[in-house]
């Protein structure tokens, strides 16, 4: 479910966003799970309006059970696959990436998931908190469903870089939401993808495991299983090795067996004439 804003829905002003947010109420799931009473107390709204709210916002948002068939025609209608421009990382991919899914690239400061080549050819919308990041890309999704474009063409795919920067500020300590507000994020990110078929790629930091001390993707065991597919980059330290060549590991798909590694040039992103990635989104 998305974050409250006004039109959301018939009822839904700006003004009862703004009460509603004054009492840390700020998405669907936060207000339709509230107590009602308590709420238009504090807020001073009423309380037959939050009850009907509350019931159009179930109607708009519950999901509704799919006929598997169906579901399987959709999909072999809706998917498709994009070139990265990189043949040894498309081949990680099973050719390259998938409209319909998420795909995380993971790797350390340096590794070149952020490549400062193939972001010039990206439309880029900078968002500074877990919140405008939401708003982004609802406001993404409104534009994409009516079918209205920029000067550089339909949306095909989504970056987020680096969807740790807005979400680890969030976990651990007394932050009780964080853990629900970055699977508000991760629900947004795969309705983006599913609805609107275009492919979404998040980047990722890397964090030590305590136990083992190995390094591993940020954001712990619940954000692991948003991807369908994540790749870890790291820098490659064979001798003679170009500064821009990376090693890519496949940690995760649900295509090709997990283990495989691959060399990568990024260096090779920023010389296409064509880029893969264009136009896409970045938040």
């Amino acid at each position: 479910m998305g974050v409250l804003r006004a039109g959301l829905c018939p009822g839904l002003t700006q003004d009862m966003v703004q009460l509603l947010r004054s009492r840390g109420i700020r998405t669907v799931a936060a207000l339709v799970s509230a107590d009602l009473e308590e709420v238009a107390r504090t807020c001073g709204l009423s309380y037959k309006a939050l009850v009907a709210l509350r019931r159009v916002l179930l109607a708009q948002f519950s999901a509704f059970p799919c006929n598997g068939a169906d579901l399987y025609e959709e999909l072999k209608t809706s998917t498709a696959i994009l070139s990265t421009g990189i043949a040894s990382l498309d081949k990680l991919l099973d050719a390259g990436l998938y409209t319909g899914e998420v795909t995380e690239i993971s790797g350390g400061p340096g590794s070149g998931k952020t490549q400062a080549g193939a972001l010039q050819r990206i439309q880029v919308v900078r968002a500074f908190d877990i919140f405008q990041m939401l708003d982004v890309l609802q406001d993404l999704r409104g534009a994409v469903a009516q079918q209205v474009s920029d000067s550089s063409g339909t949306v095909k795919v989504v970056i987020v870089d680096s969807v740790t920067a807005v979400v680890s500020p969030l976990l651990g300590g007394q932050q009780r939401e964080g853990l629900a507000l970055m699977m508000q994020l991760a629900l947004e990110l795969k309705t983006l993808a599913r609805d609107l078929g275009v492919a979404v790629v998040v980047t990722n930091h890397m964090t030590r495991d305590w136990d083992s001390g190995k390094l591993k993707p940020a954001l712990g065991r619940s954000w692991s299983f948003v991807p369908s597919t994540r790749i870890v980059l790291a820098v490659s330290e064979g001798a003679g090795a170009p500064g821009s060549e990376r090693i890519a590991c496949l940690t995760k798909s649900p295509r090709l067996p997990t283990g495989s590694q691959e060399p990568v040039d990024i260096g090779t992103w920023g010389a296409l004439e064509h880029g893969p990635l264009s136009p896409g989104e970045q938040a």
